[in-house]
């Protein structure tokens, strides 16, 4: 039975038998002659990848697609990723020409949306599914502001004497600045409660009593911090001190509430590599780089990547991967980064902009952490180039909104390249056939500059 398309359109989406898998396994694999021309220092990237079937099968569209994305360290609910793609993939679609249809699942808690787009002339559906692990999140953040204090000090210590800062500092600024901003902030609202505290208290002991110098500068000071500490949404100092400390709690370990938790994303990625659609495609942003990566290579090592079954890609958006790579007990990271490098099953491209102050931008996570493998194949690093895709207004109004940037990858573009997400998850080709032609970006940095690169037995 043929299956609704989208309102106004008059061809019904496509529905991708299982018959019919054999000759889509290979859809996102780029064309010999693209292979010829596109030549990468090193051998294309794209060119190395195994193929799963006649590659002169190589153009046909997808058709239907899973995707499942994992968030950054994000304390809100999964329904607010849902209503950004509802959002911007609407207006994507008006200024790209193209349409999209959503459709969610009231009893997943948003977790789950289908999506029907009709984009270069081809019908697609996708079904969209969100990894949750926000409880984590909101339990790593249930701290007082006294804790909050004790991590900052902390998580400083760790970084410096482990030389982590010392390496992350050569790399791009503008992380940087991001991570010290929170340690700034903070000390600013002390410094400020205790100001005020004083002057308080001064006030009291001379024209009330002297003792109450004490218990004022004490009863205001922490009320001042609560109430820093409340509007921190408008600071985000706690959000972000909490971040860091989150990476470093363990010198880079990957925290013991997060290892059943990656056990079922990696599960939830098994299950989709056996649905009747033409490519799964997995999307880390930020900090979800890092648990994107860790997934794939447990699979990989697991044997569950079978090579006969759907295109498999890994999409890394504003990576932060070196901010725990370069600990010293990240040694199962950097053991994954090693393995993804050269595997030849997955897709693997890494998206960023130098205008993103909150990722690492085009450092090649693998290359800077210092555990390329002789054979690196990935990932293909490339930039959004925000510079040239967004407006002038609309960099002039997100120019001190650093989050608002940090999400711009999943968000419209007023000037859409290369990178559009919603081309990329909901449109008709495979990331390998999207980016098949690329070169790696110029201006990437490969140097390897993390202090510790053992890695796991």
């Amino acid at each position: 039975m043929p299956r609704a398309g989208i309102p106004g359109t008059k061809r019904p989406y496509g529905v991708v038998s299982s018959s019919r898998l054999s000759e889509l396994e290979i859809s996102g694999l780029p064309s010999p002659c693209l292979q010829a021309h596109f030549a990468f220092p090193g051998g294309s990237h794209f060119a190395r990848v195994r193929r799963m079937s006649d590659p002169a099968d190589a153009t046909l569209p997808v058709r239907r697609r899973q995707v499942i994305y994992i968030p950054g360290y994000d304390p809100f609910p999964p329904r607010r990723y849902r209503e950004l793609y509802r959002t911007e993939g609407a207006k994507q679609a008006a200024i790209s020409g193209y349409q999209i249809a959503m459709k969610g699942d009231p009893k997943q808690g948003g977790t789950r949306w289908d999506v029907q787009t009709d984009i270069e002339g081809v019908q697609v559906e996708t079904q969209m599914q969100v990894m949750i692990w926000s409880d984590i999140v909101q339990a790593s953040m249930d701290r007082g502001v006294a804790a909050t204090y004790w991590l900052m000090v902390r998580t400083a210590w760790i970084y410096i004497r482990t030389g982590a800062l010392r390496g992350l500092m050569r790399l791009r600024p503008g992380p940087m600045f991001a991570a010290l901003y929170p340690v700034a902030m903070l000390l600013v609202q002390l410094l400020a409660a205790l100001t005020l505290a004083i002057s308080v208290g001064t006030l009291l002991s001379w024209f009330v009593w002297p003792p109450l110098f004490w218990l004022a500068a004490v009863v205001v000071s922490v009320a001042v911090l609560q109430w820093f500490k409340r509007n921190d949404r408008r600071l985000y100092a706690y959000y972000l001190m909490h971040d860091y400390a989150f990476s470093a709690d363990h010198n880079g370990a990957l925290a013991p509430a997060m290892a059943p938790r990656l056990k079922e994303f990696g599960e939830s990625i098994a299950a989709a590599l056996t649905k009747d659609v033409d490519e799964v495609l997995v999307v880390g942003h930020s900090s979800g780089a890092d648990i994107a990566v860790m997934v794939f290579a447990d699979l990989l090592r697991n044997g569950r990547l079978d090579a006969d079954g759907p295109a498999v890609s890994l999409l890394t958006l504003g990576q932060v991967i070196p901010m725990t790579s370069f600990l010293p007990e990240a040694t199962q990271l950097r053991t994954d980064l090693h393995l993804m490098a050269a595997q030849d099953r997955v897709v693997w491209v890494d998206v960023s902009a130098p205008g993103d102050g909150a990722s690492f931008a085009l450092c090649d996570p693998v290359s800077v952490s210092g555990v390329a493998p002789p054979n690196k194949r990935w990932p293909l690093v490339i930039s959004a180039a925000f510079s040239q895709t967004l407006a002038p207004e609309t960099l002039a109004a997100t120019r001190w909104r650093f989050f608002r940037r940090h999400a711009q990858y999943l968000c419209a573009f007023d000037n859409p390249g290369e990178y559009d997400y919603f081309r990329i998850t909901a449109g008709p080709k495979t990331l390998a056939a999207r980016f098949g032609h690329r070169k790696p970006s110029a201006s990437r940095i490969e140097t390897p500059l993390s202090p510790h690169t053992k890695m796991a037995s």
